[in-house]
C-alpha cells in the first residue's frame, strides 16, 4: 500500500496504487452538471487523469492551471482533473481561471475513482496528487504519486509519457 505525507506527516491510502500495464479501473465521478462520467465516457483516446486534493488550494490550483495551458498541445488528448471537491466549487474554479481546456470531475459522493486506482487518503477524504496517462486502448502506461502532497507534479516527465503515446 503507498502512501503520502502532508506537511511530512504520514497519510494512508485506501487501496492498491495503479501501476504501469495495468488495465485502467473502472470509475464513476460526476461532471460539473451532476451529470455522472464514467471511464468509459473518456476511452478512445489517450487521457490524463491528474489528481488533487482540491482546487481551492495553491498547489492544486497551479498543477490544475498548468494541466489546462498544456491540454492545447497535446492534440487529441482528454485531460481530466480528478478532485473530492463539490461539482459546484468545481465549475466556480474553471469559471474563475478561464480553465476550458481541461475537463473536472468530482469524485465527492462514492470515492470510486479514488478507491480504484489507490488515490483515497484514508484520513482526510480527499485524494493525493497524481498524474496518471492512460492510452487508447485503456491501459495504464505512466502513473506519478507525489508522495508530499505540498509539491507539485514532474510536469515535464507526465507530459513527456503522454507526448510518448499521443
Amino acid at each position: 500500500m503507498a502512501s503520502v505525507t502532508f506537511k511530512g506527516n504520514p497519510l494512508t491510502l485506501v487501496g492498491e496504487l495503479v501501476k504501469v500495464g495495468d488495465k485502467a479501473p473502472s470509475f464513476t465521478a460526476l461532471a460539473n452538471d451532476l451529470k455522472p462520467v464514467s471511464l468509459a465516457d473518456l476511452a478512445g483516446r489517450p487521457l490524463v487523469l491528474t489528481s488533487v486534493p482540491s482546487l481551492d488550494t495553491a498547489v492544486c490550483d497551479l498543477q490544475a492551471k498548468r494541466f489546462n495551458k498544456e491540454a492545447a498541445a497535446l492534440g487529441d488528448v482528454a485531460v481530466v482533473v480528478v478532485s473530492c471537491d463539490l461539482p459546484f466549487a468545481q465549475a466556480r474554479w474553471c469559471g474563475a481561471t478561464g480553465s476550458t481546456a481541461i475537463r473536472t470531475l468530482s469524485d465527492h459522493r462514492d470515492a470510486t475513482f479514488g478507491t480504484a486506482y489507490g488515490l483515497l487518503i484514508k484520513e482526510l477524504r480527499l485524494l493525493a496528487r497524481s498524474v496518471i496517462v492512460i492510452d487508447a486502448t485503456g491501459t495504464v502506461r505512466y502513473v506519478q504519486l507525489v508522495e508530499e502532497m505540498t509539491h507539485e507534479p514532474d510536469y515535464d516527465d507526465a507530459l513527456a509519457a503522454v507526448k510518448a503515446i499521443a
